[in-house]
């Protein structure tokens, strides 16, 4: 059992330290850059411990240029301009940018994204336990727009499901902004290659490889682990996000599949069933039982996931959630997938 130590300033004192490679797969992202590498260069960790690997994916704007502007005062900073990929979207530049990794641990994030100062220090301590993938929480930052609040909410319930999942030990899915696993086992997996069905899913389905070869797969459920980013900005961007990665649940598992479906199909029953009063009051019942279940459920657990909802919000933004699974349902049916 590896003991962690906590100091009054939060700092993980540890008696060694893993190396990581932190790879990052980016497109269009100058905006973004600046406030990931200033996270990533806060890190609690010892600096000849961990390397910084951004790949851009032959960006339209100066990503590159200004990634190598912000690599002269970092000395385990890289950066790469892909040309010639083996796998096509962002699983071609992650491909590329994992093969350049000096170190025995990879850990996987977006260019949006921000790191908490103590993220190596807590996946240290786990791998140390023997896992080959691991996984954390991964919220969005909250706002007042109603877009935030259902990009948030939608977060949330997912991570609720995901995570219980992984604890009865039945892992489907994870996010790609706060993943890590062994390179050697990621190898073993023959890296993305047979996640080739959708450009989507350098997460999910990687995980579900490993899941078909019985690796060990850890989560992370520590604040301190966690990794915040910032959410769409309106409905289209939004939509067309939801579409892709509802697109990567299509090839699941079996087993995942239909406990996912399953689970989905009998909480839009339990929504729906108001629709049904006249019919019989008892389907009144049912509705007031879901809606009920729900709130408790999410504000007993919300904290855990770094955020708050209050009541109604959690009432409204509930009839949302289920109401846009069938729309990301469709939007995965029909619309093109584009690395973006």
């Amino acid at each position: 059992m590896i003991t962690i130590r906590i100091k009054p300033n939060q700092k993980y004192l540890r008696d060694s330290y893993l190396s990581f490679s932190i790879v990052i797969a980016a497109k269009n992202e100058e905006t973004n850059l600046p406030g990931l590498i200033n996270s990533l260069n806060n890190l609690i960790y010892p600096k000849e411990k961990f390397e910084i690997i951004l790949v851009d994916d032959n960006s339209n704007d100066n990503t590159f240029t200004l990634a190598n502007e912000l690599k002269k005062d970092i000395d385990n900073f890289n950066a790469y301009k892909i040309s010639d990929k083996k796998l096509p979207g962002k699983k071609g530049a992650l491909t590329f940018g994992i093969g350049r990794a000096n170190n025995p641990y990879i850990m996987i994030t977006d260019a949006d994204c921000r790191p908490g100062p103590n993220w190596l220090n807590i996946y240290s301590g786990y791998f140390e336990k023997g896992v080959d993938f691991l996984f954390g929480i991964s919220p969005f930052i909250q706002n007042n727009t109603l877009i935030n609040k259902i990009s948030c909410f939608e977060n949330l319930r997912n991570s609720i499901l995901t995570f219980t999942a992984a604890k009865l030990g039945i892992p489907y899915s994870a996010s790609a902004r706060n993943f890590g696993f062994k390179k050697t086992s990621f190898e073993k997996l023959n890296g993305y290659a047979n996640t080739a069905e959708t450009l989507s899913g350098d997460d999910d389905l990687l995980l579900r490889e490993a899941v078909k070869n019985r690796f060990k797969i850890g989560i992370i459920i520590n604040k301190d682990a966690l990794v915040l980013s910032s959410a769409k900005n309106n409905f289209r961007e939004y939509l067309i996000q939801k579409s892709r990665h509802t697109k990567t649940s299509i090839h699941y598992l079996l087993k995942h599949k239909i406990l996912l479906g399953s689970w989905h199909i009998l909480n839009l029953f339990f929504l729906f069933s108001i629709v049904l009063y006249f019919v019989n009051s008892f389907f009144l019942w049912l509705f007031v039982l879901k809606i009920l279940t729900d709130i408790t459920l999410v504000l007993f657990t919300q904290k855990t996931f770094n955020y708050k909802f209050n009541i109604f919000e959690i009432f409204y933004l509930q009839v949302f959630y289920e109401i846009f699974l069938i729309i990301n349902f469709y939007g995965a049916l029909f619309r093109k997938d584009k690395w973006s």
